[in-house]
């Protein structure tokens, strides 16, 4: 306890007795204020202001000044009503839509009978329902197709402002939810059951060519949803079709171009005397079980790098695929370090090796030689990759 002699207690506690008596005055004001309101309030009508100059309209206007006065030491601050903090918020729109891709890596797009542009399958989110909900309720209604559409790709915010909508719609901005519908095989797609009117056919598109297929900001969200589809990373938070955070396959912008087909038959083994080869590629794994990718900074187009862009160990021809006369050899390595770059149009990435197909365009095969690949990194003793948006690695090179 501080002696009666420390200054400095004495002056809190007569800083503490100041707090004290005005929060006194404070409380005795709003006593009278209340006490005159309810008063005035309770005065039979036409004797409001007897023994007192003025009129019924002046009394009342005292009333008022009273319930004012009252109401300032009630709301101090930012206190609001109910109704007008409802009233500050903003309204906005709710859409919820489906990404859907065949076993090529197409995106599912829909033409309709009220716009020119194609669009995915999806629509407005009624009153009290659940996007999640909605999603699933438009697929049924538009293609026929059951199902449930839990996990999201992407949330775009769509300002009011945007290009497009009529004045007298008068668009409060837009919530869209883009969900992951998966991969469709050639069964699934043979079960959609159109409505006999609003959608007018659905094919799949190369995702290059949504630009030239749908609106601006439509297509672009497509595009990063499907990029966030490919890092595995989570729900991607868009603004106008943009990523808020944009990783390294938004920055260098995959598939904005046509990815080149590479169909044909996959053999496992060294490629035959006999047959040309048009291309030799290497699967070259880092320590975690990922693979070096190479994507050209001009296009945005993934290529798996050739056999010698880095020290490696182990090699062993993994297979080739033969398209017509020629092959596209295949070998796999343990990669050991990466020089610096000499070539700046190319990133170099590790990539998982589902994420290396998901990007390009090998057709059925493309199956059977990702299991050659998975068979490779298991005899190299490397552990199975966990899907993670691709790694940009330094242009000074790295080694393991």
């Amino acid at each position: 306890m501080p002696q009666l002699t420390d200054q400095g207690a004495i002056d809190q506690a007569e800083t503490d007795q100041a707090e004290i008596d005005q929060a006194a005055i404070d409380q005795a004001a709003i006593d009278q204020v209340e006490s005159d309101l309810t008063a005035a309030e309770q005065a039979p009508a036409g004797q409001a202001g007897t023994g007192q100059a003025g009129t019924e309209a002046a009394e009342a206007e005292r009333v008022a000044c009273a319930r004012a006065a009252l109401d300032g030491h009630e709301r101090a601050g930012t206190w609001m009503t109910p109704e007008e903090y409802g009233a500050s918020r903003a309204a906005v729109w709710t859409a919820a839509v489906v990404l859907v891709t065949d076993t090529d890596g197409r995106i599912l797009v829909q033409s309709v009978d009220y716009r020119a542009d194609r669009l995915l399958p999806g629509g407005a989110v009624d009153a009290g329902e659940a996007p999640s909900a909605a999603a699933a309720r438009e697929l049924r209604e538009e293609l026929g197709i059951d199902g449930r559409y839990p996990r999201g790709l992407a949330v775009d915010w769509i300002p009011a402002d945007t290009p497009g909508f009529a004045p007298e719609m008068r668009f409060p901005g837009e919530i869209l939810h883009v969900y992951d519908g998966g991969t469709w095989t050639a069964e699934r797609i043979a079960a959609v059951r159109l409505p006999d009117q609003e959608i007018l056919g659905i094919h799949f598109a190369e995702p290059a060519d949504l630009p030239a297929l749908m609106d601006a900001g439509d297509a672009r969200r497509a595009l990063s949803a499907l990029r966030a589809r490919i890092n595995g990373s989570g729900t991607a938070l868009l603004e106008g079709g943009r990523p808020t955070a944009p990783t390294a396959l938004d920055r260098l912008g995959v598939l904005r171009t046509r990815r080149t087909p590479q169909h044909g038959t996959w053999h496992p083994g060294p490629v035959p005397a006999q047959l040309p080869v048009r291309d030799h590629c290497g699967w070259l794994f880092g320590p975690d079980g990922r693979v070096l990718l190479l994507i050209a900074r001009a296009t945005g187009t993934a290529h798996l790098p050739p056999p010698t862009a880095g020290s490696t160990t182990g090699a062993v021809p993994l297979g080739y695929r033969q398209a017509g006369e020629s092959a596209h050899a295949r070998t796999a390595a343990r990669l050991t370090g990466l020089p610096p770059a000499t070539d700046p149009s190319y990133a170099r990435l590790l990539a998982t090796p589902e994420q290396v197909r998901e990007l390009s365009d090998w057709g059925p095969a493309g199956a059977d030689e990702l299991a050659a690949v998975h068979t490779a990194r298991a005899r190299l003793s490397l552990p199975l990759p966990t899907r993670t948006p691709p790694t940009e690695l330094p242009e000074d090179g790295v080694r393991w």
